[in-house]
């Protein structure tokens, strides 16, 4: 039998890179997978490619919009207790990154990463919360939750402040709600990814910048060639991570024998950056 068959999975941001990823390693375990990215047709392409890699016919639902909306959580948990009754498994993954040095950061711009990064989760936790505790004891296996933070939540990373303190914050939520949550039997981790190789570290091409559209506003994204270049060098497997590689550590927190892991922030970095 599949390790997490007919357990109930929400993942956020799941339209492409680790989402995506994850959303089809939960799958191939046998969970229902309720994901989420920001426009409908991404959110479409996304069912219909876990569809397309095996996913049973009625076991992979999408909902589309924005983790920042103010009614986006209730609007999420309820679509996935409507279709299947419980959530077993919270992935708080979606994100971008909006960067610049200190001097230049608007007050938008610090909100933009507090409220993506987290205080999405938090609203997604807070929604959950009483639904968890009316199921701890409804015979079900320990439920999990997963978000993703980065090593520059630990190690700081320079021209980054805004995301890398909501990433820290995560981290703070993460070890908090692991002591709260213990005695209803969830498990609460959080992964702090390094450089892993999605469009937010692809190569900036000579023609120009690589952008990302967030609710209609362009976000610019990627490396030069030269700092990718130097990854290279200082990452100890001498290349950044895949977007599978990180999914299966996500994953890894979610099976039955991370049962007795909790509260914890385990970096996934190649051995270190």
């Amino acid at each position: 039998m599949r390790k997490l068959e007919g357990r109930v999975a929400l993942v956020t941001g799941a339209g492409r890179g680790i989402g995506l990823a994850t959303a089809h390693k939960l799958a191939a375990e046998g969970a229902n997978v309720v994901l989420n990215d920001l426009d409908e047709a991404t959110v479409r392409d996304a069912v219909r490619s876990l569809l397309d890699a095996g996913a049973e016919a009625g076991s992979v639902l999408g909902v589309a919009g924005s983790v920042t909306d103010p009614d986006f959580s209730t609007r999420f948990v309820d679509a996935a207790i409507a279709r299947f009754g419980t959530v077993d498994i919270l992935v708080n993954n979606a994100g971008y990154v909006w960067n610049t040095a200190i001097g230049r950061m608007s007050d938008e711009q610090w909100d933009a990463m507090q409220d993506v990064h987290l205080k999405a989760a938090f609203r997604l936790l807070r929604t959950l919360a009483p639904h968890f505790k009316a199921w701890a004891n409804d015979g079900r296996p320990q439920r999990k939750v997963v978000s993703v933070s980065s090593i520059a939540a630990s190690r700081g990373l320079a021209g980054c402040v805004a995301y890398a303190a909501a990433k820290a914050g995560i981290i703070g939520l993460t070890r908090s709600l692991a002591r709260e949550w213990g005695a209803i039997g969830v498990n609460v981790n959080c992964v702090c990814f390094g450089y892993i190789d999605t469009r937010l570290i692809q190569e900036i091409k000579p023609d120009g910048e690589t952008s990302v559209d967030i609710a209609g506003r362009q976000f610019r994204v990627g490396l030069p060639k030269e700092m990718i270049d130097d990854i290279r060098v200082r990452v100890p497997l001498r290349r950044p991570g895949k977007a599978e590689e990180a999914a299966g550590a996500i994953l890894l927190l979610c099976l039955p024998e991370a049962d007795y892991i909790s509260g914890q922030a385990i970096e996934v970095d190649g051995g270190g950056v």
